[in-house]
Order: structure tokens, then C-alpha cells, then sequence
């Protein structure tokens, strides 16, 4: 995307001309896109154009950056009492009767936190998304009180900061950074981003990035000593606040956001497994988080739906992408992923139930959700669904291969026609999956969650179940295999392995070797064994959350897949003992 077909305007303000843009409906709430350092305005290309759809989107070049002027002299011209001009020029500019949403990213975050927490904007200011920006003013408050109150994990966290700002140092630095970006640096940035934060190539940076490099020192030189030595104690935002901390940002510590309820009384957290630059490398999820937030603000949030529980600052906004959703443990587990906030895309390959389950997921808190129909065990079909989840709704952030079919019967009845259809969906299902979703993950470079749902019978022999545990017992294997080959590139792999649960898949299974007669016995005595045990798949969905926030490997379900689990580690003979005991069916 681009900002091909903005509306374009220039807006004088202290002695410098701004260049904005104009993009959406003037008559929906207004949302200004800040950009930070040493981008310019079309740093925000990805996501300008899809809250366009929603609002009137606005972005400005930054004074001395991009299309806009630069301050004459460089010195003095930055300060964030001049950059606080700037922006009530352009916000007048755009929308002088009612107040504005901003968004801010690293320098732009900055400013627009001293937007948020000055006196003269009080008013029109409807909102702040924060991100990969901190307030200077909190900022020094922070470093104060641990210089003031050192403690050990107090020291290591300064240190922490400290050796993560470097490049604060040397922008501070007379005439070398001018020198490096107009010079080596500014022709090998491109190149940087794309291999150290895999941001995608395309229109930027433009052309003007050595310029905005040079230009956007004096951000640094004019403010960040000043601010540090004597940060304002009023810094308290007058805006309800969303922060999103990309978790492996290379240049700020999620520590500098532990005390900020201090200073923002509505304060909404979100965290993202991403590197430092967002805007380009997530636009999808930050258009959500932005849209919700905003929306929220406004009151227009349908029913009053929010992203609820422990879960929704982890998962709020990801693309989560569960296969077998149409029921059961699938279902669970895409209401579970829901409720905490995120987009889902709810495949199954009987339509009607992964449209129900689309509906209710987004009735139940998710930004968005679609129902797609597919067979897991055909391959073309799952390529042809990766290519359109990935143009239509972004690279997934979590996998979930959870579709699978149950098969009982001895080893000797089993057909290898049954074997094939068990293996197809049980395993290739599975592997499909991971090879085409895991694949664009990998690609992508900022890193996701693998999950594939086994069984205890992974781990657990059955003279009654050899095609299901053989295949269930490769799902776990691939698991352990993936998570060690996709550890380096920040992507988790975890086996979920589930004991009896009550879901249809008893009423479904097939059984080999007895007519159809005695088969729909064994699946009705089956149901009913399992709804007496009645445990039901919303544990096994939370089990699934929990595993992707704590990066595990392997995780036994139910009480009797741990103690399965167990004595396969410690006691095997004894689970080969038992074995080779009768189902009661």
C-alpha cells in the first residue's frame, strides 16, 4: 500500500511549512499519524490506508523532515514545546471542532506523549497510541528514583537501558551522524531494516531519509538531556492511553513501562512479539488495536465488546488461525482466542459450523473473524487457503492445527485404506499446515506460535488404537523436531496432548473391522464414557493459551495425559502393561 491519492496540504506554523495528508472521510473521528525517527510521514503507508476505511486519517511530515521545512537555525528549532506547535496547527488544521486520536511511533511517540501531558492541549486530544516512544519526562523520573533507591535489579535494569541507547550517545555527537547519514549509513539503511527488523522492502524509506536522518538529530540534542536532568513532575495524560510494547525492541526496555498507571490514570497495555519497527512489519494488527481503541473512545464499540482476560494484552489484535474449529477442542479454542482480543480465522471443512463459530467469536470480543471451509488433508486446498489468509488478513500470528479424526480398531482389521484416511487428516493435516502457515511465519521474521493438538495417546500404547496413536505419536515428533529447527527465528512449537475430553469427535470415530451396526454402538458407548468423564474443551483451550504465553513444549492435558505422560518418562513397562488390556467397549 501507499499514500497514492492523499489530499495534500501545506500548514505554516513557527516559522516552518508542514506537509500533511489527508486520507478518509472528514466527517469520521479524526486519527493523526506521528512518525518517529529518521522516518517521515510514509512510515505509516501500510496502516494509513486501511484506517481509512474507518476515519479521517491525517499524517504529517515532521518539521525538518520529508516534504515539510526545516526550522533555520537546526539549533533550537526541535524542542518539544515548538514540536507541541506544530501539532495544534495541524490538528486545527484538520479538524477544528472536535479533538483527535493520535498515534505515535518511537520520536513521534515521544512528542505525542508531551501532546498528552501538557496543559494547552487539554481538550483536544481524544486518545494516544503509544509505541516504541516513551515520555522524556518519565523517562528521567524513572532513571531518578533509581539512582535515588538502587537496588540490584534496579542497577541491571539501568544498565539494561543504558547499553540500549547507544546510538542516543553518539547523535549527540557534533557533525558525525550528519556525516554518516548522508554519506555510507544512509545508502545501507534500507538494507538494515530489512535484515536486522525484516521490514519489507517496497516505497520506504523515500528518498529524503539521509536529509531526515540529519535533520532529526536535533530531536535528540534539543530535548533529551534537558528533559532527563529535570523532568516536569506534572506529566499526567489528559487522553485515555494505549500503550503497545513490541517485546523485542532493540532500543527500549519494557522495564521503562512499569510505573506508568502513575501517570495514566486510563491506561491500556498491549504487548507484541515484535522488533521496534511496528508500523512496517505489523500494520495488520496495529490497525486493529488502533481501530478498537479508537472506537472504544468514541463509544461505538458494538454491545459494548472489549478483549477481556488474563490473556487480552498478549493476544489482543493477532491473526490466529485454528483448523477443526467448527466444534469441540477447535471451537474452545478459538472463543478462548477471541475473548482475549484476537482476530480469528475459523476453518473447518463443514462450513456452517465455522461460520457459527466466526459470529460467535466475534460476538464474544474478536476485532474480526471469518469462517473458511477447507479439508486439511488436501493439499492444494490448504495452499489455496495460506495464499488467501495472507492477502486478505495478514501472515498468522498463531497456528492452531487442530482438526482430526478418531479411528478404533486392531491392528489386523485396520485397512490400509483406513490407515490413509487417518494419516491424511491426523498428520498431513498437520504437516500442511505448518509447512504453508509456518513457512509465511518464517518469512515474515517476527517470529509466532506453532500449536498442534496430539493426544495422550502420543505417548500412551492401545491395542484399540494403533492408526490414531501412530499418527497422534507423529504429531508430537514433528512438534519437537519443528520447535527445535524454527527456535532461532523466534517462532514456539507446542504439542498440546489431551487425554478424554468431551467433544463429538467419540460420536464421529470410526471403528475398523465391525459392521455399521456395532460401530454406532461403540461410538454411543464411547460418547457416553466421555461425557461422564465430562471434561470439557474450554480447559483444554485455556491449556492452549497458557503454552503459547509460556513458549512450552509438550503439554499433558487431563489429569490422567500427565500421569500417561509420566509413566512413559519413568515407568514405561508398566504403561505397556496396561496396554494390553481390553477397551471396555
Amino acid at each position: 500500500m501507499t499514500l497514492q491519492g492523499a489530499r495534500e496540504r501545506r500548514v505554516r506554523t513557527g516559522g516552518v511549512e508542514l506537509c500533511v495528508a489527508e486520507l478518509g472521510e472528514v466527517g469520521q473521528p479524526t486519527v493523526i499519524l506521528v512518525h518517529g525517527y529518521p522516518d517521515s510521514k510514509e512510515v505509516w503507508s501500510e496502516v494509513a490506508p486501511r484506517l481509512a476505511d474507518r476515519f479521517h486519517v491525517v499524517l504529517y511530515d515532521v518539521r525538518g523532515h520529508g516534504r515539510s521545512t526545516a526550522p533555520k537555525p537546526l539549533r533550537g528549532g526541535f524542542t518539544l514545546e515548538k514540536l507541541t506547535d506544530d501539532f495544534l496547527a495541524v490538528a486545527d488544521a484538520v479538524s477544528p471542532d472536535r479533538p483527535v486520536h493520535l498515534v505515535g511511533h518511537d520520536w513521534g511517540s515521544v512528542q505525542c506523549w508531551e501532546f498528552t501531558t501538557v496543559k494547552r492541549t487539554e481538550g483536544r486530544i481524544a486518545s494516544f497510541t503509544s509505541m516504541s516512544g516513551p515520555s522524556l519526562d518519565h523517562f528521567g523520573h524513572w532513571i531518578s528514583r533509581r539512582l535515588k533507591h538502587p537496588t540490584p535489579r534496579r542497577v541491571g535494569q539501568l544498565l539494561g537501558q543504558g547499553a540500549k541507547s547507544w546510538y542516543v550517545y553518539l547523535l549527540h555527537t557534533p557533525v558525525l551522524p550528519e556525516l554518516a547519514w548522508r554519506g555510507p549509513l544512509g545508502k545501507r539503511w534500507p538494507r538494515i531494516l530489512e535484515r536486522v527488523e525484516k521490514v519489507p522492502g517496497g516505497d520506504y524509506p523515500t528518498s529524503s531519509l539521509p536529509t531526515d536522518a540529519a535533520h532529526g538529530a536535533w530531536l535528540y540534542r534539543d530535548n533529551v538531556r534537558a528533559r532527563l536532568r529535570r523532568p516536569r513532575p506534572d506529566a499526567y495524560a489528559h487522553a485515555p492511553v494505549q500503550l503497545i510494547t513490541p517485546v523485542r525492541d532493540a532500543f527500549l526496555s519494557e522495564r521503562l513501562y512499569d510505573e506508568l498507571e502513575r501517570w495514566v490514570p486510563q491506561l491500556t497495555r498491549r504487548t507484541l512479539p515484535a522488533r521496534h519497527w511496528v508500523p512496517r512489519s505489523r500494520p495488520d494488527q496495529l490497525t486493529a488495536w488502533i481501530t478498537d481503541f479508537v472506537t472504544s473512545v468514541e463509544g461505538g464499540r458494538p454491545e459494548g465488546v472489549t478483549a477481556s482476560g488474563k490473556y487480552a494484552d498478549r493476544f489482543g489484535g493477532q491473526l490466529v488461525l485454528v483448523t477443526g474449529a467448527g466444534s469441540g477442542i477447535g471451537r474452545a479454542t478459538a472463543y478462548a482466542f477471541a475473548e482475549a482480543g484476537a482476530r480469528v480465522v475459523a476453518v473447518d471443512r463443514d462450513a456452517e459450523s465455522a461460520a457459527r463459530t466466526a459470529e460467535m467469536a466475534r460476538l464474544i470480543g474478536a476485532p474480526d473473524a471469518w469462517a473458511e471451509t477447507v479439508d486439511v488433508s488436501d493439499e492444494q486446498a490448504m495452499e489455496k487457503l495460506a495464499a488467501k489468509v495472507a492477502a486478505e488478513y495478514g501472515v498468522v500470528d498463531v497456528l492452531v492445527n487442530n482438526a482430526g479424526i478418531g479411528l478404533g480398531g486392531s491392528f489386523f482389521d485396520t485397512t490400509p485404506e483406513d490407515w490413509k484416511k487417518v494419516l491424511d487428516v491426523n498428520l498431513w493435516g498437520v504437516i500442511h499446515g505448518c509447512r504453508l502457515f509456518g513457512k509465511q511465519m518464517a518469512e515474515r521474521g517476527q517470529g509466532g506460535h506453532i500449536v498442534n493438538t496430539a493426544s495422550a495417546a502420543a505417548f500412551q500404547p492401545s491395542r484399540a488404537l494403533p492408526a490414531y496413536s501412530t499418527s497422534k505419536a507423529a504429531v508430537l515428533m514433528l512438534s519437537e523436531c519443528l520447535r527445535a529447527e524454527l527456535a532461532g527465528q523466534g517462532i514456539g512449537v507446542t504439542a498440546i496432548c489431551p487425554g478424554f475430553v468431551n467433544t463429538n469427535i467419540t460420536s464421529t470415530a470410526r471403528f475398523a473391522g465391525v459392521d455399521a451396526e456395532e460401530e454406532k454402538r461403540r461410538q454411543k458407548k464411547s460418547a457416553r464414557l466421555y461425557g461422564l468423564r465430562n471434561y470439557p474443551p474450554e480447559k483444554v483451550a485455556d491449556a492452549i493459551l497458557r503454552a503459547v504465553v509460556r513458549g512450552e513444549a509438550v503439554v499433558p492435558v487431563t489429569p490422567e495425559a500427565r500421569g500417561a505422560y509420566l509413566m512413559s518418562r519413568f515407568t514405561p513397562k508398566a504403561l505397556r502393561a496396561i496396554a494390553r488390556l481390553e477397551p471396555p467397549l
